[in-house]
């Protein structure tokens, strides 16, 4: 009955999809949630032949693995490429995603696209060998000259598991409405505990850094990373001041999110991306 099932799901579409309306909803609600994404210009005079390429490769892979072209010529592909923090300069490219709850992104060493370097990805990544690419900003020089101190994927161990210290990190997105409203409130406790030696207040921009194993699925989040042993609390209580204060001042209890509690606030933004 499986390879039933595997035979139907990967004879469902094409070998290579073009990614577009029409086609986004068979994409992403098929069986195969394994996802080669190659990004190419429709226009370049090459794109027929890298088309042909993964055509080749995809057919050792039905059912397996779903081989997509994302053109790049289109302004509403833009999303996709910052989703994966991809640079225009990187172009052409490709990555491969893994469609479950937290939606593994997977980068090669050489974004070349050859039969022998795609096929290459490929075995990697069935093989189990390749680390999830985690996205990461540049450290700001100025990081940590103000109350709050401002985190990247590179330098959020560092920082946020310190256990010498309690750090509150509140997970934001740029175009997120609850979050603005947050920031003055945000930095009024940066400024309160700027000058502690066991509280750090923190942010980090969840659209453009990753960390390993800390999901977000809603915007703002608010974690603290408890001093001593580094276990983390969700915030649940009031967005306020006192209520912030209050969390930290009981090490974490009053406002603290219920253990089972996965519940989004209704009045959070959701931070899926649509794709």
């Amino acid at each position: 009955e499986e390879s039933v099932t595997k035979f139907i799901s990967g004879n469902a579409l094409p070998l290579v999809v073009e990614f577009n309306q029409d086609t986004a909803q068979k994409i992403f609600s098929g069986e195969v949630k394994s996802h080669l994404l190659l990004f190419l210009s429709a226009s370049s005079d090459d794109f027929d032949a890298k088309v042909e390429i993964a055509r080749a490769i995809a057919k050792n892979h039905k059912g397996e693995m779903l081989f997509v072209t994302i053109n790049t010529d289109e302004d509403d592909h833009k999303r996709i490429m910052e989703f994966f923090g991809m640079e225009e300069s990187e172009l052409p490219s490709m990555r491969i995603i893994k469609l479950e709850e937290d939606m593994s992104k997977y980068r090669p060493e050489s974004t070349e696209l050859s039969d022998d370097n795609i096929r290459s990805f490929v075995k990697q990544y069935l093989d189990g060998a390749l680390k999830p690419h985690l996205m990461s900003q540049d450290i700001p020089e100025d990081w940590d000259k103000e109350g709050v101190k401002v985190l990247v994927g590179k330098n959020f161990e560092e920082v946020a598991m310190d256990k010498s210290k309690h750090v509150l990190v509140e997970f934001y997105a740029p175009w997120c409405g609850h979050c603005k409203q947050l920031a003055p409130t945000w930095d009024k406790l940066g400024e309160k505990y700027k000058d502690s030696d066991s509280v750090v207040i923190a942010k980090m921009d969840s659209t453009a850094n990753e960390v390993e194993d800390i999901k977000i699925q809603g915007f703002p989040t608010i974690k603290l990373f408890k001093k001593g042993d580094n276990s983390v609390v969700d915030y649940n209580g009031e967005r306020t001041l006192d209520g912030l204060v209050r969390f930290l001042d009981s090490d974490g209890v009053d406002g603290a999110a219920a253990p089972d509690d996965e519940e989004e606030d209704e009045d959070d933004d959701l931070g899926h991306d649509e794709l």
